[in-house]
C-alpha cells in the first residue's frame, strides 16, 4: 500500500515525522530564481536535444577507441569501470541493463529542466586491462570527467535542501515515481559546482546513478529496463478527500508524504511539454528497439494522463 496524505494536511506542516524521519513538506521561505535555477530551469521553448543531451556531440565518446582500464568497481547492482582514452579523457562507464535506464533517465531529467551531466550509451566498446589484447566489453553507459564540473564532497538529502516544500522538487519526485524509479536513496544525489556557467546555474543540484527504473518498484531485487514489469505497474492507486495513494513499493516511502496531488498535476504538465521526437530522441540515445520504444511511450503518456486528471474530489483508479 503506498502513504496517504492531504493536501490541507502538508499546506498546514512544516514538517512531518514518517518512519522516524523528518520530512520538510513546505517551503521554509521563498526562493530566489537564481537559486531556483541550480536545481531547474524551465527549458523555455526551445526544444532541448534528447539525443546528445547536455554534453551534445562534443562530449560523446569515441565507440571505435580503446579505453585502458584504471579500476573496477564491482559494489552495487551494476560493475562499473574508470577508464581513460587515447585522448587522456577519464570516464566513468558502468556496464549491465542498467546502462539503458541510466541514459534515457538523465535525457528525460535534462529535457525537463533538470540539471545532468553527460552521459551517453555504446552498445559495446574495447578495454585494455594491463597491457593485454583489448576485450570487447558489453553494453556501458559512459560518463565523462569534465574539468568544468567538480563534484562536491557529500550528497543532499530528498527529506531536507535548499529546495524542501517547492512545487518544483516534489515535482521531480512525482516524475521520479512516474518513471518507476526505485532506488530513491540520498547517496544518489550529487552536487556540482560548474566552473563557468553552464545550464544557466553555477551549481547543480542533481539525481544521479538513475539506473534502476523503468520496470516494477520493490525492496529487493526490482527488475530494472523491464517493459513487461513497466507496463503491469500501477502509478496512482486511488485519491480520496485531497489526499493520494500511490502503487509504488519501492524503500524510502517516507518520502511520498511530501507530494500532494497538484505536485503530480505539474510534473506531469511538465512530461507533456516533451514532443514525441523528444521522446524517441531520448530512447535512441539509448539504443532501445523502436517496439519496445513504442510501448514505453505509450505507458508514460497513460501516467501523464493519470497525473493530468487528478482531482481532489474523487477517486482516481490507475491503468494497469
Amino acid at each position: 500500500m503506498g502513504l496517504r496524505m492531504t493536501s490541507a494536511v502538508a499546506l498546514a506542516l512544516a514538517t512531518t515525522a514518517c518512519g522516524g524521519r523528518t520530512v520538510i513538506v513546505s517551503p521554509r521561505g521563498p526562493i530566489a530564481p537564481e537559486q531556483m535555477a541550480e536545481l531547474w530551469v524551465d527549458p523555455g521553448p526551445e526544444l532541448r536535444d534528447l539525443f546528445w543531451g547536455v554534453g551534445g556531440q562534443e562530449y560523446a565518446p569515441d565507440p571505435d577507441a580503446v579505453y585502458t582500464v584504471k579500476a573496477k568497481d564491482h559494489v552495487g547492482f551494476s560493475v562499473s569501470f574508470d577508464v581513460e582514452g587515447p585522448d587522456g579523457i577519464e570516464w566513468s562507464a558502468k556496464i549491465g541493463p542498467e546502462a539503458q535506464t541510466e541514459v534515457l533517465m538523465s535525457r528525460i531529467l535534462w529535457g525537463l529542466g533538470y540539471h545532468q551531466p553527460p552521459v551517453y550509451y555504446l552498445p559495446s566498446w574495447q578495454a585494455d586491462q594491463k597491457g593485454s589484447e583489448p576485450r570487447r566489453e558489453s553494453e556501458a553507459r559512459f560518463r565523462p570527467k569534465v574539468k568544468t564540473l567538480h563534484r562536491e564532497d557529500g550528497y543532499w538529502m530528498w527529506a531536507d535542501n535548499p529546495f524542501s516544500g517547492t512545487r518544483e522538487l516534489k515535482g521531480l519526485l512525482a516524475i521520479m515515481l512516474m518513471l518507476n524509479s526505485t532506488d530513491l536513496k540520498d547517496v544518489n544525489n550529487t552536487i556540482y559546482t560548474v566552473k563557468e556557467p553552464w545550464d544557466v546555474a553555477s551549481r547543480w543540484y542533481v539525481v544521479r546513478d538513475l539506473g534502476a527504473a523503468l520496470g516494477d518498484t520493490g525492496k529487493l531485487f526490482p527488475k530494472r529496463n523491464s517493459i513487461e514489469a513497466f507496463e503491469q505497474n500501477a502509478f496512482i492507486k486511488a485519491i480520496d478527500e485531497g489526499g493520494i495513494e500511490f502503487e509504488f513499493k519501492g524503500r524510502h516511502q517516507q518520502l511520498l508524504s511530501m507530494i500532494a496531488p497538484e505536485d503530480v498535476q505539474w510534473g506531469a504538465q511538465q512530461m507533456a511539454r516533451l514532443t514525441d521526437a523528444q521522446w524517441r530522441d531520448a530512447f535512441r540515445a539509448a539504443n532501445y528497439a523502436d517496439p519496445i520504444t513504442d510501448r514505453y511511450i505509450a505507458r508514460i503518456n497513460e501516467k501523464i494522463a493519470d497525473g493530468l486528471a487528478l482531482r481532489v474530489d474523487r477517486r482516481v483508479h490507475a491503468r494497469h
